[in-house]
């Protein structure tokens, strides 16, 4: 890797890209009670607006990453943030409950765009030894999003409302002047479209790869869905949880969010550190275990104190297991649709479990307005099937991503034969 700087642009812009993208949509589940009351809806209609925006994410993954494999991973990655900026701002004008569906529907193509674009852009702008710490710090961007949009909602939700949080969004996305300036091309993708230009050939679709490597897709997709299960389980209701089950106050909850995005920040670092350590399948079981072995005690808590301890130890775990993501999915992915692969696996998983938040709040309901269990039972299930499947998956820690994996074992590589419980590559 050259001397220069630029790695570092590219991992500080990717990380910032991700943040705004988790910022704007973690707005939403703070604010969701609020929304519902001007629009005069329950809770459970409202969290269609969450369900929309998790469900499409796979739509915006499949567009984003076809054009980033095709064009290139930077321009893109800045297409990507206006876009997602511009509706999330729209969203804060919208007059009427279908409007806001019909932006936060939209909201979801784009803000799904985000993450498989700048994963690929910064795995393959690095070293390989910096993958594991560099994979966390890259989704620690998603905690770091929710921080900020936890500490708008403690200090600016009295003066700006649910509409002015919306509309704030717009000022990150300012961070395309940063991109456009300090940030170089995925050298990799370089390489790639240099050989398809000398050798006139063209690079394969969509529907090419996926015939080519269709059990690693199918893997991938399911592994990604009960992740998103196990994880948007234990966030997407949360506050709803602190403010309608235990009464706390605005600030109580802003502070616990605080608190508890502090622990999922470390988590994720500490997650992508120590799968560089001991390999991506045992750091991913490892940390899901750890996670079902506290969930009763999460869901059971009632004090303020051991609400955020709990929350704190859970969010934690929870991104111990998504600070390895960005890495894992990018190596175990072919290289000629790497922009591709990781995206829409990670965000079809999201659609398939993007009913979360609308099965816990009618579990709640159901139980009497209990969102402990109906978040403990959702989740729960989501982790034990995670690291079953992580555990008896495959990794390719040390696969190359400088190109020349096209020609040799890197691309046959990248299926594995998916031989789900051997030993893996990594």
């Amino acid at each position: 890797m050259p001397g220069s700087a630029r790695p570092y642009h590219v991992v500080l812009a990717c990380f910032l890209g991700w943040t705004i993208d988790a910022f704007d949509f973690f707005i939403m589940i703070f604010v969701i009670g609020d929304i519902a009351r001007e629009f005069d809806t329950s809770i459970a209609t409202m969290s269609w607006a969450i369900t929309l925006t998790l469900a499409l994410r796979v739509v915006g993954s499949l567009l984003f990453g076809r054009l980033a494999d095709r064009y290139g991973r930077r321009p893109a990655l800045i297409a990507n943030i206006l876009i997602f900026s511009l509706l999330e701002v729209l969203s804060g004008f919208a007059p009427t409950l279908t409007i806001f569906l019909i932006l936060r529907a939209l909201y979801g193509i784009a803000m799904g765009g985000e993450w498989g674009v700048g994963a690929s852009l910064t795995m393959e702008s690095i070293p390989q030894n910096w993958r594991g710490f560099v994979s966390g710090i890259l989704q620690s961007g998603y905690s770091f999003g929710y921080l900020l949009a936890a500490l708008l909602y403690g200090v600016g939700f009295g003066t700006l409302g649910w509409r002015g949080m919306f509309i704030v969004a717009m000022v990150p996305a300012l961070l395309v002047l940063y991109v456009r300036r300090a940030v170089p091309e995925s050298p990799d993708w370089q390489r790639q479209q240099a050989k398809t230009e000398t050798e006139a050939t063209g690079r394969a679709s969509f529907a090419a790869s996926f015939g080519r490597h269709w059990r690693l897709y199918l893997y991938a997709i399911v592994l990604l869905t009960a992740a998103a299960t196990f994880s948007h389980g234990t966030q997407d209701l949360y506050p709803v949880f602190l403010r309608q089950q235990h009464g706390l106050s605005v600030h109580q909850v802003s502070m616990i969010a605080v608190i508890f995005n502090i622990g999922a920040i470390l988590g994720c670092l500490s997650g992508g550190a120590l799968s560089q350590a001991i390999g991506r399948r045992r750091e991913l079981a490892l940390a899901t275990l750890a996670a079902i072995v506290l969930m009763p005690f999460w869901a059971e808590a009632s004090s303020p104190v051991m609400l955020a301890a709990t929350a704190f130890l859970m969010q934690f775990l929870v991104q111990c297991t998504f600070g390895v993501m960005p890495a894992h999915l990018n190596e175990i992915s072919p290289a000629d649709v790497r922009a591709t692969f990781p995206g829409f696996t990670y965000q079809f998983g999201n659609m398939l479990a993007a009913g979360n938040a609308t099965i816990q709040a009618v579990l709640a309901a159901h139980f009497g307005g209990d969102y402990g269990l109906g978040l403990g039972l959702v989740a729960g299930f989501g982790a034990v099937v995670f690291c079953l499947l992580a555990f008896f998956g495959v990794e390719a820690r040390s696969v190359v991503m400088d190109g020349t994996e096209l020609d040799g074992p890197g691309n046959a590589g990248p299926d594995y034969g998916l031989r789900v419980g051997r030993p893996s590559m990594g």
